[in-house]
């Protein structure tokens, strides 16, 4: 089952079980695969692409709610965060701290590096690596401990 398809189940599962909140989530999901399938030469959105999109669309959830506690906004905060939720179940499992550190120690011997200076040696290597996988801020902050050792 596709991706698109995932999401167009959930829908109509969220608009039986009148899930307002969840609903508005995954429409704006839908609502952006649309716009890449359209935009783009062919009609359908890859898995790849749309994992890209949900992975974008949380990270922009995540910082509005920021953005939201840092106001004193809680109403809205807890809006965000609730889509925040579930974008999430849509996205892969995302690695954890000790394997990015792993694939770092990895990227590093490969590439040769010996200082921070040469952060985007080690960059070049990890980020299609690992892109969906981790958050690129925490493996640039991994990267540049690695390096200052």
């Amino acid at each position: 089952m596709s991706f698109s398809a995932k999401i167009n189940d959930a829908i109509k599962l969220a608009m039986l079980a009148k899930e307002k909140e969840r609903l508005a989530a995954l429409r704006d999901i839908k609502s952006k695969l649309l716009l890449e399938a359209t935009s783009g030469a062919g009609g359908e959105v890859s898995d790849e692409a749309a994992i890209k999109i949900c992975l974008k669309l949380h990270k922009q959830r995540m910082e509005t709610y920021d953005l939201y506690v840092a106001q004193g906004r809680e109403d809205l905060a807890a809006d965000e965060i609730f889509q925040a939720k579930v974008i999430e179940e849509y996205l892969p499992k995302m690695m954890s701290n000790e394997e990015i550190q792993q694939e770092v120690l990895k990227a590093i011997q490969e590439s040769g590096a010996d200082g921070p200076q040469q952060m985007g040696k080690v960059m070049g290597i990890l980020t299609p690596r690992l892109a969906g996988k981790a958050d690129g801020k925490i493996v640039a902050q991994l990267v540049k401990e690695a390096l200052n050792k």
